[in-house]
């Protein structure tokens, strides 16, 4: 028997492989007591009873639009307690256009920086940096990332603006290169939650494919990270 509803919604920029990478998850969740609903178009936010029974939603939608509607629903719901979770651009860099979304989910895709440009081949992999996550203090004891020493991956490293009401869990630094125009290493948010009326945001920003899903770092990150946001593990 499952008592627990979880909602995924993918779609959007196909380059993130919403199918493929969703569909990663879907044992663990069924396996970790979720009633497994998925959607492929975000309009689902906007039906108040379905929202209003779901206890996690991971979303995995790529730029994209939101109606209106849709997006008042997926806000009403998270502020009601629903969690919210996903990695990559399939949270941190959906519905540029919608700056509430944005204020919803506290940091937002900038860019990734590339390869020196000589070292491109044109293709996706022109910006695969080889970089290190970095717990914070706060990581270090967090129950989503506890026990997670920092490790280092070769895939996009997001850019990411965000406030300061998220908890930062790790961190990524930038560093200065020759072809960059910055002039001093930034460091951006790698993971983080955020507390958002009764409910729970988490954001992984690793997760561009499903190799770097299959990280044993990111995976138990991801996967702790969607148990720790839903409203029913709050409430057991």
């Amino acid at each position: 028997m499952t008592d627990r509803r979880a909602l995924v919604v993918r779609g959007g920029w196909e380059g993130h492989h919403p199918v493929e990478t969703t569909e990663l998850f879907l044992p663990f969740l069924e396996k970790s007591g979720f009633d497994v609903r998925v959607e492929e178009s975000n309009e689902i936010y906007a039906d108040a009873e379905v929202m209003a029974a779901t206890d996690l939603i991971v979303q995995s939608v790529t730029m994209s639009e939101i109606s209106k509607e849709a997006f008042a629903g997926l806000r009403s719901a998270v502020e009601a307690g629903t969690g919210l979770a996903g990695w990559h651009g399939g949270i941190a860099d959906s519905y540029r256009a919608n700056s509430d979304y944005l204020h919803l989910i506290g940091g937002q895709f900038a860019t990734h920086p590339g390869r020196p440009p000589a070292e491109r081949p044109g293709d996706e992999t022109d910006n695969y940096l080889s970089y290190t996550v970095d717990m914070t203090e706060l990581g270090r004891e967090h129950e989503i990332t506890a026990g997670i020493s920092d490790f280092s991956l070769t895939t996009e490293q997001y850019w990411v603006l965000h406030d300061d009401l998220i908890d930062v869990l790790a961190t990524t630094t930038h560093p200065v290169q020759p072809y960059h125009p910055w002039h001093r290493p930034v460091t951006s948010p790698a993971v983080w939650t955020r507390q958002w009326g009764a409910g729970r945001v988490f954001v992984a920003t690793p997760g561009h494919s499903v190799d770097v899903l299959e990280d044993p770092n990111v995976r138990t990150i991801v996967e702790r990270g969607m148990l720790w946001a839903s409203r029913a593990a709050r409430t057991s």
